[in-house]
């Protein structure tokens, strides 16, 4: 509304001063937007936004829709950002919104371990404590979940000859991994996670659990993020900490699916229509990597055959959503005759 406002007041004043200039056209100006590791968090009615942006300035800004295509940005600060009392001074990526307690938690990797900040509101400032979850060792790529029983379990990645999602139970109040409780999810066994067109070690990475009736499914991403095969498959499991099935028609998102390099590490999200949906990125183009963009695609739920688990996942591609940022007003003047 104030925006608006802003913008009615600025035609009258040019009508003011030029009455016969002829008709006036008021856009806004829009451009893609370029967020790895993507998240979309359902809020009171609007869609909220972040990702890897590339450190320029370091941190992570947070973007505000109604209809996940056009998003508008908060501030030209980051809403989390270096030396606001927060861990990390650079390597920001792979954020995740949560709701805790009244306020708004945002866990995310700098300097190669993973961090928890908060706001008071989801598109505010977001400060923390100094210090990682886990410092005994690198780690990245949160994704916090909670189960129905109130306990919460973080899925990241880990580090051992190669990247591997690792889970463990998490204690809220305390901000630690429960002792005990941390083992390894996923291992590197099926042929499509190392297609071996971009030399690397394994890679699994990107995270994100949904539970539907009463199984657990796990999305990751494989390959190399360079590699054009990055891609998207899920597990799927009777218990948040495993044991996991793979689906065996992964993958349900590669470039021989929507068409595009290098997609993958998004995020699950419902929207307003109850829809699944999946956020992630792509490659900048055919032959370069980055800066790369941001997609959403919706998720088919396809009530399955198979009695250990309820349904099979695939994805429509009909419409693949391509965000843009609006970035301020243009006042255009066309003359009259």
């Amino acid at each position: 509304m104030k925006k608006d406002i802003q913008i009615g007041l600025a035609v009258i004043a040019i009508f003011s001063i030029c009455g016969n200039c002829g008709i006036i056209m008021a856009a806004e100006n829009e451009e893609e937007i370029m967020l790895a590791d993507p998240t979309i968090f359902p809020y009171e009615g609007k869609y909220y936004m972040a990702g890897t942006q590339g450190g320029n300035p370091a941190g992570f800004t947070v973007y505000e829709s109604d209809n996940l295509i056009n998003w508008y940005s908060t501030d030209s600060l980051p809403n989390l950002s270096v030396g606001k009392s927060i861990f990390g001074t650079s390597g920001f990526w792979a954020p995740q919104f949560i709701q805790l307690d009244g306020k708004t938690g945002m866990l995310y990797t700098a300097n190669e371990q993973v961090a928890i900040a908060h706001a008071d509101s989801i598109n505010g400032v977001y400060t923390g404590t100094e210090l990682p979850i886990d410092a005994s060792e690198k780690n990245i790529d949160p994704f916090l979940f909670r189960d129905d029983d109130g306990k919460y379990y973080l899925y990241h990645v880990r580090f051992n000859k190669g990247n591997y999602i690792w889970v463990g139970e998490y204690d809220i109040k305390n901000n630690a991994i429960i002792p005990g409780t941390l083992k390894q999810a996923l291992y590197n066994d099926q042929a499509w996670e190392d297609t071996g067109v971009f030399e690397s070690v394994p890679i699994m990475e990107g995270p994100t659990v949904i539970k539907l009736k009463d199984t657990y499914y796990l999305f990751y991403s494989a390959n190399h993020f360079m590699s054009p095969d990055y891609a998207v498959g899920y597990a799927t499991a009777k218990s948040p900490s495993g044991p996991w099935i793979k689906n065996p028609a992964n993958p349900i998102i590669h470039r021989n699916i929507v068409g595009e390099n290098g997609a993958g590490h998004g995020d699950v999200f419902i929207d307003s229509d109850r829809k699944y949906r999946y956020v992630y990125h792509v490659h900048n183009s055919d032959s370069i990597v980055s800066p790369r963009r941001t997609r959403i695609l919706s998720l088919n739920l396809v009530p399955s055959d198979n009695d250990t688990i309820p349904f099979e996942i695939t994805v429509d591609t009909g419409k693949i959503i391509k965000p843009v940022k609006k970035t301020g007003v243009e006042i255009f003047v066309r003359q009259g005759d």
